[in-house]
């Protein structure tokens, strides 16, 4: 039987880096799980979206022994039952470092079909070269991160958020987002793109709340379902989508994206990616 447990996963623990291609690397982690804290069931999400995984350390060997380095933007869907343990895909990427290829769609469709066996689901991948961009442009996105305000809670509490009674379309964001990593504690730092639509969240009291994750352990994907569920809950949008860049950690940044549109989200660089 598969594990999926986060405790057998080898995060937090001390490992061997293996040179060779090696699928057995990877492990999987059920959602559920944690969802059932926040009264999501998988089977019928609230919700639509993915997560961007940006892996910036990925290299292989051409047939000649020359290493090729690309940066991998892996999207996994929401709808997905499972998620990849983050430091078992560094360690199954680091894999490749001296393994030959005939072309980068070789590499490709190997991790692609790799992940596909282990989460049970459909994926998508691309490289981008290292001489490539991404979009940089949030400047649409209103910063509410000088608003003085005194903070005590860094715990989550949907009970926070407060609106007000004019209604609009509204694009904030906030650089203070902080958590901690489930299963080794370690702080995990981004930035939430919100969007929606609706009655006005108080920005005061939006602030509030997301720095009240400063002390919370919990995975990226989770703590953006959460965001998105107390949202839904306590303000009750017409429209809503929560977007976290996060800080990358081990080579790789998760970017969860989660909505009641169905849309892929713009490829966001904030300044400290």
């Amino acid at each position: 039987m598969t594990k999926t447990d986060v405790n057998d996963s080898t995060l937090g623990q001390k490992v061997n880096y293996s040179n060779e291609y090696d699928p057995t690397l990877l492990f999987k982690i059920d959602r559920q799980t944690k969802r059932s804290e926040i009264g999501i069931n998988s089977e019928k999400l609230p919700f639509k979206g993915v997560d961007i995984w940006t892996a910036y350390e990925v290299s292989w060997l051409n047939l000649n022994g020359v290493p090729k380095v690309v940066i991998a933007e892996i999207s996994i869907p929401a709808h997905s039952l499972f998620i990849v343990e983050s430091k078992s895909l560094k360690l199954y990427l680091n894999s490749f470092n001296q393994t030959k290829y005939a072309s980068s769609e070789d590499v490709k469709t190997a991790i692609r079909g790799d992940l596909e066996k282990l989460l049970e689901t459909k994926i998508t991948i691309k490289f981008v070269n290292l001489s490539s961009s991404f979009t940089h442009s949030n400047t649409d996105y209103e910063i509410i991160d000088s608003i003085d305000c005194s903070i005590s809670e860094y715990s989550p509490n949907k009970n926070l958020l407060k609106i007000k009674e004019n209604k609009g379309d509204f694009k904030v964001c906030s650089h203070l987002l902080k958590s901690n990593c489930l299963v080794t504690n370690q702080p995990d730092w981004g930035s939430v793109f919100i969007e929606y639509s609706g009655n006005e969240i108080n920005e005061e009291s939006l602030l509030r709340y997301i720095i009240s994750f400063r002390n919370h352990n919990e995975f990226h994907e989770q703590c953006v379902e959460r965001i998105f569920s107390d949202i839904m809950i306590s303000c009750r949008p017409e429209r809503l989508s929560v977007y976290a860049r996060y800080t990358r950690r081990g080579g790789i940044d998760i970017n969860p994206y989660r909505s009641t549109e169905t849309k892929v989200p713009i490829t966001i660089r904030v300044n400290r990616q």
